[in-house]
């Protein structure tokens, strides 16, 4: 894996819009995370939590992580791929044309590649970035979750 694109401040985002920041490295989405991720949402549907059901009568011939859980390992991997230096705060401001193509089969990999694209200023200094993320499980053809995610960074 390269090391991530390092944007030394907030008015220098702009000139990284439209570049791909890369891949991340593999990481494994394992049943244990799955009950995990149900236990903390609530959401226990059969298809993610009960193995044998799963077996016998999923589509996926198995059970899947949730789409939630697949979008939600972004924080852990967007730095891989992405630094941006001199900021006093970063907020999640929210999820655009988020889509899950094809499942997640417990004990499966999952890797993560980003994309600026688009850059807003805010009044103070801030900016509005919208980052496109494609996340592909390992074998797989097509991605499992394609999102446009939104953060802002403060000076």
């Amino acid at each position: 894996m390269a090391s991530p694109t390092v944007i030394p401040d907030i008015a220098s985002i702009k000139d990284h819009a439209g570049k791909v920041l890369g891949t991340t490295e593999w990481v494994d989405v394992t049943q244990e995370q799955i009950d995990t991720f149900a236990k903390a949402t609530g959401d226990h549907q059969w298809i993610h939590v009960d193995v044998e059901r799963a077996k016998r009568e999923s589509p996926f011939k198995g059970p899947i992580a949730h789409g939630y859980l697949t979008i939600s390992l972004a924080p852990a991997l967007l730095p891989q791929l992405l630094r941006i230096e001199q900021t006093s705060n970063t907020v999640n401001y929210g999820i655009d044309k988020m889509r899950l193509p094809s499942p997640v089969p417990a004990g499966s990999r999952v890797r993560l590649t980003a994309e600026i694209k688009k850059v807003r200023d805010i009044r103070g200094g801030a900016a509005r970035v919208t980052i496109g993320l494609t996340f592909n499980v390992e074998g797989a053809t097509k991605p499992c979750c394609t999102a446009d995610v939104i953060y802002v960074y403060f000076p």
